[in-house]
C-alpha cells in the first residue's frame, strides 16, 4: 500500500510581506486623496495678452486657468490696475480698471467698459482665488490658486503730420508723443498733400506732387505707400519689420489726374477719385486692389465719398442724394438716400453714420443715422458742418462746427463740440456742448485718437500763393505757417458732457492724424 499523501502549507516569505504591506498602505493613501480632492494649487494656464501691444479694437483678455474656478472667488479677487509711471520700479498700483467677466468653461473673459488710453502699463493680478472642487474636510472651501501676476502694455500715442517748417516742409513726418521721438518718413523732392493711415499702422498711403508742379498750382498728385517702423503685432506672431521710410508708388498721373482717395478698413482696397486729361468728361472713382491693375467703377459720376466700414462699398454723394454702391464695376446702387447731401462719418462696427441734410431755409442739419433705418437731427444750423467722429462706445460726437457771426460781413468763427448722442434721442436740453471756439479759418483738419481721450487739430495761416509758396491747403491758398493743438477730452457716460481741458500747443504742421 501507498504512503498518504501530505499537503504543506507554503507560507509567505518576509519579501512578499512587504510588497503586499506596501500596495496595501498606497491604495490607502491613494483612495484618501481621491476622497479628498486634489491638493494640488490650481493657476492660471495661459494670458491671452502676453507680451502683447494693445490697441482700442482689443476689447478684453481670456484668462485660461488649470481646473474649473469658484467664479464668484475669481470676480472678488481679480485686479487690472493701472501701473503710475512714477512708480513702476516699486509696481505701485493705480485705481482699478472695471470690466465685465465671462465664463466658458475653465476660460475666463474679462470685457473692458472702454477702450484703455493708450501709452500706459496695466497689471492682471489674481491672489486668493479658489477652484470649484469639493473636498473632504469641507465641500465650502476650495484650494487656493496660485498667485499671478502680468503686465502689458497699451500702444504708444502716435501721429502723423505734414510739416510746415524748414527742411520738414511737405514732408510725411511721424510723432510718437509717448516718447517724444519724431521720424520723418518721405524725402525732400515730393509735397505731401494728403495722406490715409493703413489698420495695422505699419504702412502710410499718400497723395504727393513735385515742388515745382505744386508751386505752378498744377494737379500732378501721384498715389505712394511708405513704412512707418512700426508694428502693434506680438513678438511670435510679428513678420519682417520694414524700417520706416521705405517708398512705392501705387497710381501715376500720365493721363489721369488723381484727386481725392479714401481707404478701406482692412487696408486692402483704395478709392480715387480721378479725371482724363484729355477728356475732362471721363471723370470717376476708380478701384486699387491687392494683385490687380486700377480700373474704373463706371458709377455715374459724385462728389464726396466715404468706404463703408464693412469695406464692401462706398457711399457716395450723387445728385439729390447719397448712393451706397457695391465695390464692382458698374454695379447698381445697393441703396440711395435722396433726403442727404453727405456722409460724414461711420461708427467703426458700422452700425451708424452721420450725414448731411441741406434745408430749404439755407440751413444745414446734422443727422444721426442708424443701420435699421433710425435717423435722428442731432443739430440745425446756419454755419458749417465740417467733421465729426464717434467716440469707442458711440456715445459722444467729436464734431467741427462754425458758427455765423453776425456783422457787415460773412464770417463763420468755427469751434470743436461735443455732441451726446442719449441726450439727442431723448430730445432733452441741447445736445451740443462747445469744447474749444478756434481762431477764423475754414480749413481745419481734426483727429480723434482710438482711444477716444485726445484731439489733434491744426491751425493754419493763409496767404497769397506765390512761387515761393510750395504748400497749399485744400482751398488752394497757400500755407504760410501751420501748428497743431493737442485737446484733451475725457467722457462722462453719466451725464453725457465731456469734461474739457485747455489744448496743448504741440508742433509745427497740419492735416494732424493718429495711427489705430
Amino acid at each position: 500500500m501507498s504512503a498518504p499523501t501530505t499537503t504543506t502549507k507554503k507560507s509567505l516569505q518576509p519579501i512578499d510581506r512587504v510588497a503586499l504591506g506596501v500596495i496595501i498602505v498606497l491604495s490607502l493613501l491613494i483612495g484618501i486623496l481621491l476622497l479628498s480632492g486634489n491638493h494640488t494649487k490650481p493657476r492660471v494656464r495661459d494670458f491671452s495678452w502676453q507680451d502683447r501691444q494693445i490697441g482700442a479694437e482689443d476689447t478684453g483678455f481670456v484668462l485660461t486657468f488649470s481646473r474649473p474656478m469658484n467664479h464668484a472667488s475669481v470676480k472678488d479677487h481679480l485686479q487690472v490696475n493701472q501701473l503710475l509711471p512714477e512708480a513702476k520700479q516699486s509696481q505701485v498700483e493705480g485705481e482699478s480698471i472695471e470690466g465685465k467677466i465671462s465664463w466658458a468653461g475653465r476660460r475666463m473673459a474679462f470685457t473692458f467698459n472702454s477702450p484703455l488710453p493708450y501709452g500706459n502699463e496695466y497689471q492682471v493680478q489674481l491672489e486668493g482665488a479658489k477652484d470649484d472642487l469639493p473636498h473632504l474636510m469641507d465641500k465650502e472651501r476650495g484650494t487656493e490658486i496660485e498667485p499671478f501676476k502680468a503686465v502689458f502694455r497699451t500702444r504708444d500715442r502716435i501721429f502723423a503730420y505734414i510739416g510746415v517748417a524748414g527742411a520738414e516742409e511737405g514732408k510725411l513726418i511721424l510723432y510718437n508723443l509717448t516718447q517724444q521721438q519724431k521720424t520723418t518718413l518721405t524725402p525732400q523732392d515730393l509735397l505731401v498733400t494728403d495722406f490715409k493711415i493703413y489698420p495695422d499702422g505699419e504702412q502710410i498711403l499718400f497723395s504727393a506732387t513735385d515742388p515745382l508742379s505744386q508751386s505752378r498750382g498744377l494737379l500732378a498728385d501721384e498715389l505712394y505707400n511708405v513704412t512707418t517702423g512700426i508694428s502693434f503685432q506680438s513678438p511670435t506672431k510679428k513678420s519682417k519689420l520694414e524700417p520706416a521710410g521705405k517708398i512705392n508708388r501705387i497710381l501715376d498721373n500720365q493721363d489721369y489726374q488723381n484727386l481725392k482717395f479714401d481707404l478701406s478698413n482692412d487696408g486692402k482696397t483704395i478709392i480715387v477719385q480721378r479725371v482724363n486729361r484729355q477728356n475732362p468728361a471721363d471723370f470717376g472713382l476708380w478701384i486699387i486692389q491687392p494683385e490687380a491693375k486700377p480700373r474704373p467703377l463706371e458709377n455715374e459720376p459724385g462728389g464726396d465719398f466715404l468706404i463703408t466700414p464693412d469695406s464692401n462699398s462706398i457711399a457716395v454723394a450723387q445728385g439729390q442724394g447719397v448712393a451706397i454702391l457695391p465695390l464692382t464695376p458698374a454695379a447698381k446702387p445697393l441703396d440711395f438716400l435722396p433726403k442727404f447731401g453727405i456722409v460724414l462719418s461711420f461708427a467703426r462696427d458700422g452700425s451708424a453714420a452721420t450725414m448731411v441734410k441741406f434745408n430749404a431755409d439755407y440751413t444745414r442739419s446734422l443727422f444721426l443715422v442708424t443701420n435699421q433705418g433710425d435717423e435722428t437731427e442731432l443739430l440745425r444750423t446756419t454755419g458749417s458742418i465740417n467733421s465729426c467722429d464717434f467716440n469707442p462706445n458711440k456715445e459722444i460726437l467729436y464734431c467741427l462746427l462754425t458758427q455765423l457771426i453776425e456783422g457787415e460781413e460773412y464770417v463763420e468763427e468755427p469751434f470743436i463740440a461735443a455732441v451726446a448722442l442719449e441726450a439727442a434721442k431723448n430730445n432733452g436740453e441741447s445736445p451740443v456742448k462747445p469744447l474749444v471756439v478756434l481762431p477764423e479759418q475754414r480749413d481745419i483738419k481734426v483727429s480723434l485718437s482710438s482711444d477716444g481721450l485726445a484731439l489733434l487739430f491744426d491751425q493754419i495761416v493763409s496767404t497769397t500763393p506765390s512761387a515761393n509758396n510750395n504748400l497749399r491747403s485744400d482751398e488752394g491758398q497757400a500755407i504760410a505757417d501751420a501748428v497743431l493743438w493737442l485737446l484733451p477730452v475725457v467722457d462722462s457716460t453719466s451725464s453725457q458732457t465731456p469734461i474739457q481741458l485747455q489744448p496743448e500747443r504741440l508742433l509745427p504742421g497740419f492735416k494732424p492724424r493718429w495711427l489705430p
